[in-house]
């Protein structure tokens, strides 16, 4: 088992938020690494401790207790939430159980992050988030996990907007590319089952390019219009657990019951005009997010590939000597950067669950709600439906709910 983390001197003497995390896998991973990091670069109000991890199986729980340096193991997430020495909720499994494992911990007076898309369904997304209101009446917290609004780059995009920079926004075309089912003898794992996952390449990419173009926008989507395709409807079966991005093949096979791309066109309650493209069948595309904003007086543009750089156009300089110019964000008064290296010393993927920590705990401590919150997750899941609508309904322009 695990052993609890071993602080002395004043960081000791900060109240503790002792995190209790279901699911181990992927996502289990990244969460850890951001909560064991966390109090060690930021100066926080409280301090993290990392109480309990949760799974079915035991032995591999009690081996990812050890490997990421978890106090305690469980094999039920009821126990996990009825547990004394449990602050905050952490929802790391797939989709169809965020619902379930939400409202009881909120119900049992936890504070709450789940990670995105928030749930399968609006009707779930709908329930959560009014639980999560109620909640907030009797202190608690709950917010959802869109990690790449942490970036240091997306985060001064975001900053720029709001400044003017690029003035009255104009398009927004963003894109999630990936290529890891481009074999069709990859296994069916939970991702590839309606059932558990809700949607293919739309909930596992799109809902993040959704929140993250709403995010960089300061807008919300007003309607979609979607083509959406499952280009290999048949899958060997998976022969065990796994992440959901690998497992091993098994005899028989299965219905892929999820989208395996979505394209889709949308515009912004402003009026500006967005196009997004989210596939898992983008041959040598490992993990490729790009995002570009148009505005009346300059442009931004940000790819994932790419993470410590932020590309930006000032419409407003002559022509002769005007252009895109790489600003390198790793500077101090950038966005999170303030704990971190020395300028030129990049961050990487993983630190978007380390600023993820940061904000929730200062969001606990100063006892308000930390963004995204789950009635922004509800409402990428209205765009996420509206999505499907539209290709169900032949492309045909489909209104945002809600």
């Amino acid at each position: 088992m695990g052993q609890p983390q071993q602080t002395d001197g004043p960081e000791a003497e900060k109240p503790p938020i002792r995190v209790g995390m279901v699911g181990y896998a992927f996502m289990g991973a990244a969460h850890s690494q951001g909560w064991r990091t966390v109090g060690r670069v930021f100066d926080l109000p409280r301090r993290p401790v990392l109480a309990a991890i949760c799974g079915r199986d035991g032995a591999a729980v009690r081996a990812a207790a050890d490997r990421y340096g978890w106090a305690a193991a469980e094999t039920d997430w009821r126990a996990l939430i009825a547990r004394d020495d449990v602050d905050l909720v952490d929802i790391c499994t797939p989709g169809d159980s965020h619902a379930e494992i939400a409202l009881a911990a909120l119900a049992a007076g936890k504070h709450v992050l789940c990670e995105k898309p928030l749930a399968n369904t609006v009707a779930e997304a709908t329930a959560m988030t009014r639980a999560a209101e109620e909640a907030e009446t009797r202190g608690q917290v709950a917010m959802v996990g869109f990690n790449y609004r942490r970036l240091p780059a997306t985060a001064l995009a975001r900053r720029m907007v709001a400044e003017g920079r690029i003035g009255t926004l104009r398009h927004v075309r963003v894109s999630y590319l990936q290529d890891w089912l481009v074999d069709p003898q990859s296994p069916l794992t939970w991702r590839l089952r309606k059932e558990q996952a809700g949607s293919g390449s739309l909930g596992d990419l799109g809902a993040h390019i959704v929140d993250l173009a709403q995010y960089l926008a300061g807008e919300r989507l007003a309607g979609v219009s979607a083509l959406t395709e499952t280009f290999v409807r048949q899958r060997p079966l998976s022969g065990g657990p796994g992440s959901g991005l690998a497992g091993e093949p098994a005899a028989g096979t299965g219905e892929v019951t999820v989208d395996d791309a979505a394209l889709f066109t949308g515009r912004f309650a402003g009026g500006a005009l967005a196009s997004f493209e989210a596939t898992r069948y983008a041959t040598g595309r490992k993990n490729s997010l790009r995002i570009e904003l148009n505005g009346e007086r300059g442009s931004l543009a940000f790819d994932l590939e790419r993470l410590n750089e932020l590309a930006y156009h000032d419409g407003t300089e002559p022509g002769t000597h005007a252009g895109f110019r790489r600003i390198l964000v790793t500077e101090p008064d950038h966005p999170y950067l303030e704990a971190w290296w020395p300028p030129g010393h990049g961050l990487g993927y993983e630190h978007t669950f380390v600023h993820q920590a940061r904000d929730l705990v200062h969001g606990i401590a100063e006892g308000r709600a930390p963004e995204p919150s789950f009635a922004d997750g509800l409402q990428v899941q209205r765009v996420l439906a509206a999505v499907e609508e539209s290709a169900e309904k032949n492309s045909v322009y489909t209104p945002i709910a809600g």
